[in-house]
């Protein structure tokens, strides 16, 4: 089993964020995604691992450095899912490729996924559950049958989580921008793509802050609401109400109130209140998530 990471994206829905850091490093939890996605991967003894960087190419590299073992793919130009895969196609084994996006957070079985594709014969196999916010896949049968371009056929969601043989990467132009849904709406009329059901498993993609800030609340709410890394800094009278969490390093200040908030690593929240924010450091940006009360007790 072999995979390639996609994390070479702009994350333009995460403004002014993914500014700061490429959306793969946002922290979960206080964990880089991008760790928890590579031990995933780990776990499935998945080798080799490559993984595609573009936007802030350079924080990817650092975050690989514990990963030695990782393949690093650096686009001076942004290539698309398809450009990437085939850029990245001599430098892996000549079997099918697990394609993973880096903004994923799941408990999706990779092996299960893999396996069914190797069992069915498909050319290609998308991991697929019923998400009606984006169920616009078509599907009839064991078959997808469209993207995002209506039908009668019944319609489910793609996970982000692919597996495609490697006779169909060399179908991209050696080249240039690649979008591979555009490959896979071809194949689909051919009847070559099918899909894994995974539905009722833990997904959810960090696209937006409200994404990002909303796995939060679902993760946090079964670890009693707040967790603080102990390298944090916390003044006095800091009041934490309903969820949230405080990055290594942080320093939040005395007086400061969090409600619902994702601190993150080495960030510093100052004196007032923060309601719905990701905190991150930088004045500007964290301007927008705080307001700041007078008289205060």
């Amino acid at each position: 089993m072999q995979a390639i990471l996609l994390a070479a994206g702009y994350g333009t829905r995460l403004r002014p964020y993914s500014t700061l850091r490429p959306k793969p490093l946002f922290p979960v939890v206080n964990q880089p995604l991008l760790h928890r996605l590579l031990e995933q991967l780990n776990a499935c003894s998945c080798r080799p691992v490559l993984i595609n960087c573009h936007h802030q190419a350079a924080q990817i590299e650092a975050a690989l450095t514990a990963w030695p073992e990782v393949l690093i793919q650096f686009e001076p130009e942004i290539l698309g899912t398809g450009g990437a895969l085939r850029k990245a196609l001599n430098r892996l084994d000549n079997d099918p490729v697990l394609v993973m996006n880096g903004d994923l957070f799941h408990g999706i079985d990779l092996e299960q996924v893999y396996h069914q594709h190797l069992l069915s014969k498909n050319d290609v196999t998308l991991a697929l559950h019923d998400f009606p916010r984006f169920n616009n896949v078509g599907v009839a049968g064991d078959r997808v049958r469209s993207f995002g371009d209506g039908g009668a056929d019944d319609r489910l969601a793609f996970t982000g989580i692919h597996v495609v043989d490697p006779e169909v990467i060399e179908r991209i132009p050696a080249t240039g921008f690649h979008h591979i849904i555009d490959l896979y709406r071809e194949l689909a009329v051919e009847g070559k793509v099918g899909y894994c059901r995974v539905d009722g498993l833990p997904w959810q993609d960090i696209g937006t802050p409200a994404d990002y800030l909303q796995l939060h609340g679902e993760l946090l709410a079964g670890k009693g609401g707040w967790v603080v890394d102990p390298t944090a800094r916390m003044g006095s009278e800091v009041l934490l109400e309903e969820w949230g969490c405080i990055g290594p390093g942080a320093v939040i200040s005395d007086g400061v109130q969090l409600c619902r908030c994702v601190v993150w690593d080495g960030a510093t929240a100052t004196a007032g209140a923060y309601a719905d924010a990701i905190v991150t450091g930088n004045p500007e940006i964290d301007a927008g998530s705080r307001s700041v009360t007078e008289n205060r007790v």
